[in-house]
């Protein structure tokens, strides 16, 4: 990436690693090491919070501009240009996560035991900011993790489906954001880079129930912008079948804030009203919530297995 991108992710906190990736403490990391409260990713999925290491291979890539996006999108390239080895993004990723929590090993607040298992992360969320999927080497990093023991969640925004289907190594969870109940949302809110973006969604969703993983869609709910249409999400949902479904409020933070509004942001009932819907229309049962996450969980089974941290 050129000097003036590194410059911006930097100050916002990132650590770089080689030529397009980068690592970032969670906010709900620093919580949990500071006030002991977990994400909603350990509620649901048992995933110890102090552990994940958040992180994408694809740092200012992207085949979208979302509106809600909170990342600076001044510089979004859909290609890669010169692409690191999986090895060494793994390993300088666990060494910058190391390094980002070294110095909270001082800070009265935080247990000293739960600090040393900070420093041995056993959990890598593939997400944080750009599209995963344009990093061509994917499945061995996926690979290199499981190596180490690592669990691994994917996030992608659906755009690839040929990555996904030429995935030689599966992640722990896959998650696919889908944001829009059709395709004239889907443009003004997703705002696609490339061409048959929706097209593109569409595919992936159907080649999910073939895919040999835990999946999860996820919906990302911007108030006054994509929370009606509930039957069109049944069938987006019902088409791809995933173990989970995430109906979860858009956040006002970031850079999003130049492109909305607070009052975009819906309130953790709104959420709950959208999930209850959606869990009528597709069969889904309501498992758990989140409320300072604004999130709801809803499965295929009344009693899914959460994976082993």
């Amino acid at each position: 990436m050129d000097s003036d991108s590194k410059k911006i992710l930097q100050k916002q906190g990132y650590a770089i690693v080689g030529n397009h990736s980068a690592v970032k403490l969670c906010h709900w990391l620093r919580e949990s090491l500071l006030r002991n409260r977990c994400c909603y990713k350990q509620q649901f999925y048992g995933i110890a919070t102090h552990r994940c290491l958040q992180m994408s291979p694809a740092v200012n890539n992207c085949t979208q501009n979302c509106m809600f996006c909170w990342r600076f999108q001044g510089f979004s390239e859909v290609h890669l240009r010169e692409v690191d080895e999986p090895e060494f993004i793994v390993e300088e990723s666990i060494k910058q996560q190391k390094r980002l929590i070294v110095g909270y090993k001082g800070d009265p607040r935080v247990d000293r035991k739960k600090w040393e298992e900070a420093m041995e992360p056993k959990h890598v969320a593939i997400s944080l900011i750009g599209e995963p999927t344009l990093y061509p080497r994917l499945g061995e990093l996926i690979e290199e993790y499981h190596k180490r023991g690592f669990t691994t969640f994917l996030v992608t925004n659906g755009t690839m489906p040929e990555v996904l289907e030429n995935l030689d190594t599966l992640p722990t969870q896959l998650y696919i954001t889908v944001a829009a109940p059709n395709e004239e949302i889907y443009k003004k809110l997703l705002v696609p880079l490339i061409k048959n973006g929706w097209e593109r969604l569409q595919r992936t969703l159907e080649l999910l129930p073939s895919l040999d993983t835990r999946t999860v869609i996820r919906h990302t709910l911007v108030k006054g912008w994509n929370m009606e249409h509930i039957g069109e999400y049944a069938r987006l949902d019902t088409l791809a079948e995933p173990d989970f479904i995430e109906p979860k409020a858009y956040v006002f933070v970031g850079y999003s804030r130049e492109r909305l509004s607070i009052a975009n942001m819906p309130s953790h009932e709104e959420i709950r009203q959208f999930a209850n819907s959606l869990a009528a229309e597709t069969g889904y049962n309501y498992i758990d919530e989140k409320e300072d996450s604004r999130v709801v969980l809803l499965s295929k089974h009344k009693n899914p297995a959460k994976l082993t941290e």
